[in-house]
């Protein structure tokens, strides 16, 4: 018997779930940002299943060694515990066109804006893209959800610098934090 696929929320990790602290992997460093624990428990007593979809350029840059994520993805596990909170599972995208490790140097389909990641995710977990939302920082991420054909909430926390619309660049709703995000996906799904 094959399962009725389940909406999902996807996360990204940098300015969105994290205060952004460029090329972070340390996991004493990792804060929640603004609103994330509470967005965190509002998912988790809705059952809402919660994914982590982020770009980490800075193994291809050389910034730090794809293993550093191991303690990146544990700590996430546990803020999201600390929250009453589960991510199902994490995806992370090492890539970068210009970088300089070899191995991870090239243009790929999981880099956002590319798509790639979320529909990996809906794959092995079973998800319905089309029920499912994306939260990000910057247009990017608004990007990467609409082609993967979720709908895509923005927080404007200031991240976004280039400001470059366009096709499936456009959010479906724009937020101030994490919580405000979480208020919107709920009420949109299940209005009062």
């Amino acid at each position: 018997m094959m399962k009725t696929p389940r909406a999902a929320v996807f996360i990204d990790k940098d300015g969105t779930l994290l205060d952004d602290v460029p090329w972070n992997v340390d996991p004493h460093m990792m804060r929640l940002a603004p609103g994330a624990f509470e967005a965190l428990r509002l998912f988790a007593s809705r059952d809402v299943p919660l994914f982590v979809v982020s770009n980490q350029s800075g193994v291809a840059l050389g910034k730090f060694e794809w293993h550093a994520l191991d303690r990146v993805e544990t700590r996430l596990h546990e803020l999201a515990a600390e929250a009453g909170a589960l991510f199902e599972d994490v995806y992370w995208c090492p890539h970068h066109p210009q970088g300089v490790v070899p191995e991870y140097t090239r243009t790929c389909a999981c880099r956002k804006p590319a798509p790639g990641l979320l529909l990996r995710a809906a794959r092995e977990h079973h998800i319905d893209l089309s029920r499912s939302w994306f939260i990000g920082d910057i247009l990017d991420d608004v990007e990467a959800g609409h082609r993967a054909g979720c709908r895509s909430v923005l927080i404007d926390s200031g991240n976004e610098t280039e400001w470059l619309r366009g096709a499936g660049r456009e959010p479906d709703i724009v937020v101030k934090d994490m919580h405000e995000a979480a208020i919107a996906i709920v009420n949109a799904e299940c209005p009062a």
